[in-house]
């Protein structure tokens, strides 16, 4: 079956001083034959250690524009990969595409196309409630991981930040993206990373995506992904051998401290948080010292 995308025009990415790397493209992932996924691939391809990066709502690759030199110049390989509809990846139109397994399932086959190996997950948003589901189903691949405000949601309201969240996105006419990211990471963001978050979308047209993921979040019963999110509770805290560290963006009022907090308690074996008092939901926006810290936690700085 033919799914209909729009592919975000190659000068819209013309000017991004703050993300000096060239994308990598697949065309042909088994299941998504005609749509074309995009991905960052920096570092050295035999490094023992691949970061992989995952974006959430309503960002792409450009949100580690401060963590991957960090990884690279301590001799790791970086995979930052844009989910489909977002970043430089294509953008079905239908809202009905997106779907948990949808975004889920292209993500086990990426891992499994590039073959990676001593996997450390760096997730926060959506890359941790879909990325944090992979372990269970790669076990052999994964060895660290990197958690920043995120959740593994059953089936049960996530937070009241959450539901006020959800709700704006179900009634805004366009969901404003740099707007967003702008008005939570405050600090040093400027006008070049306000023209990178929204260079995706040309105009709502390519926002199904956005639009789509605040209503894909488990929060009620027998919504799609709960079984995935138990399965990889169960894992996490009677399997799970590698190592974990969590950063904490204590302004987050959608998944904060009580969220993180919670997820903390099922994953054997992670220390206490990072606490990052001056980051909000997208932590990244803080992320070389987070960066560093996880790297000195590792042992592999």
């Amino acid at each position: 079956m033919t799914i209909e995308a729009l592919r975000t025009p190659e000068e819209r990415f013309a000017m991004l001083p703050g993300l000096p790397y060239s994308p990598s493209y697949i065309e042909d992932l088994p299941g998504y034959e005609g749509l074309r996924f995009a991905y960052l691939d920096e570092g050295p391809k035999d490094a023992e250690v691949t970061f992989l990066c995952l974006h959430g709502e309503p960002t792409w690759s450009y949100l580690y524009r401060k963590m991957l030199p960090v990884f690279t110049s301590a001799g790791h390989r970086v995979i930052a990969p844009d989910l489909f509809g977002f970043g430089r990846s294509d953008k079905p139109v239908d809202d009905a595409t997106y779907t948990f397994d949808f975004h889920r399932n292209s993500l086990l086959r990426f891992v499994e196309r590039l073959d990676l190996t001593n996997i450390a997950l760096v997730c926060q948003d959506w890359g941790g409630i879909l990325g944090l589901t992979l372990p269970v189903d790669m076990q052999p691949r994964f060895s660290r991981m990197l958690i920043m405000n995120t959740a593994l949601p059953v089936g049960e309201p996530v937070s009241p930040g959450f539901g006020a969240w959800k709700g704006f996105a179900a009634n805004a006419p366009d969901i404003p993206v740099a707007g967003l990211v702008a008005t939570d990471a405050k600090g040093d963001f400027n006008l070049m990373d306000a023209l990178a978050y929204d260079a995706p979308f040309p105009d709502i047209r390519y926002k199904a995506g956005v639009r789509r993921f605040p209503a894909l979040v488990q929060v009620a019963p027998g919504m799609d992904g709960i079984d995935h999110s138990l399965r990889s509770r169960a894992y996490f805290t009677e399997k799970w051998t590698g190592e974990s560290f969590m950063a904490l963006g204590e302004r987050d009022a959608v998944l904060g401290a009580a969220v993180m907090e919670e997820l903390r308690s099922v994953i054997r074996g992670c220390p206490p948080m990072l606490v990052v008092p001056e980051a909000g939901h997208f932590v990244q926006e803080y992320g070389e010292p987070v960066a560093l810290a996880a790297l000195e936690h590792f042992g592999i700085a």
